[in-house]
């Protein structure tokens, strides 16, 4: 396994990452989840991702109960939760967004879910034009000067907030946001190679990226049509079908394959390899549902050496084109 640096943070995850969005507790029970995340940890993954809206605290709950089964020694994995959107169906007003009394009791309850004392990483799931950023990130200051989280960030987060709770925190020496949650993949790169390139140089921010495969479209499953045990076919995720199976999108997947070809290896691997030629990438979040599936994606790694110049810049030209 490859590690990276949480941005200029000391906290080192590895390069691939294994997250709980959808499938826990939906496409994946218990003894699919313990079978995964042993996988993953014993290839080296440090670092698994959560949130209170996976499957409305299910899926925290279900990594919770596994984690504690297999084990682990708590120092050699990272664990995460977001707060937000809330754990229950038809949140009140003070069961979601990012106000302090949401986030101090989403952090606790997401121990209590995950079943542990403290969470490595804690991101404000998205922004809350309701809340005050001083309000925010005086919370999570809070939360870090109790032991209860290690480091916090954002997660597809305007750069311009992200700016603005640095200028709070630096102001009122506060902790800052460390690290980004952001979309990133062959399909969807203007937020994080754009938007905010400035964050890394000014403040050293790490990025967490997820849908490396852009929700599976890169593995090359949906050129013929929508498979049966999908996460596309999942109730409530329509809204996910409907941005990613574009023709032009599924236009430029097939003109990815023969360079997949070329290279001996799955459209799956050359997508999340490529992620990881991003300097700015401090790990690549994968998400599976069957092992051989786990498997063959953190076997992207052994790509990555021959990902040269030459062949990202035909990726390049092939995504441009499509």
């Amino acid at each position: 396994m490859l590690y990276r640096r949480l941005g200029k943070s000391g906290l080192q995850l590895s390069a691939l990452s294994f997250g709980a969005w959808v499938t826990f507790g939906k496409q994946v029970g218990r003894t699919q989840a313990r079978e995964l995340l042993a996988l993953a940890h014993d290839r080296g993954v440090n670092f698994f991702d959560n949130a209170e809206i996976y499957n409305h605290g299910v899926a925290e709950q279900v990594m919770g109960d596994v984690l504690a089964d297999l084990r682990f020694p708590r120092d050699s994995y990272c664990v995460s939760s977001k707060v937000f959107f809330g754990a229950v169906d038809k949140p009140l007003p003070t069961q979601r967004g990012l106000s302090r009394k949401h986030v101090m009791e989403a952090c606790t309850q997401a121990l209590q879910r995950l079943r542990v004392d403290y969470l490595d990483l804690y991101f404000c799931h998205r922004a809350d034009a309701d809340t005050p950023i001083e309000e925010t990130v005086a919370a999570m200051d809070t939360l870090i000067r109790q032991g209860k989280v290690l480091y916090w960030g954002t997660s597809e987060w305007p750069a311009e907030a992200i700016h603005e709770a640095h200028r709070i925190a630096r102001e009122n020496h506060l902790y800052a946001p460390v690290m980004e949650q952001p979309e990133y993949n062959l399909l969807h790169r203007e937020r994080v190679e754009v938007e905010y390139a400035p964050l890394y140089e000014a403040y050293g921010m790490g990025t967490t990226i997820w849908s490396p495969l852009a929700s599976g479209l890169l593995s090359g499953k949906y050129n013929d049509g929508v498979p049966a045990d999908s996460r596309l076919t999942q109730p409530g995720y329509e809204w996910l079908r409907e941005s990613a199976l574009s023709k032009e999108r599924i236009g430029k997947v097939r003109a990815l394959q023969p360079v997949a070809d070329e290279l001996g290896t799955s459209l799956a691997q050359l997508a999340i390899a490529w992620c990881l030629l991003n300097p700015h990438v401090s790990t690549v979040m994968l998400g599976a549902s069957r092992r051989e599936q786990l498997e063959q994606n953190l076997d992207a790694l052994e790509l990555l050496p021959r990902l040269d110049a030459s062949i990202a810049q035909r990726i390049q030209q092939v995504v441009e084109a499509g």
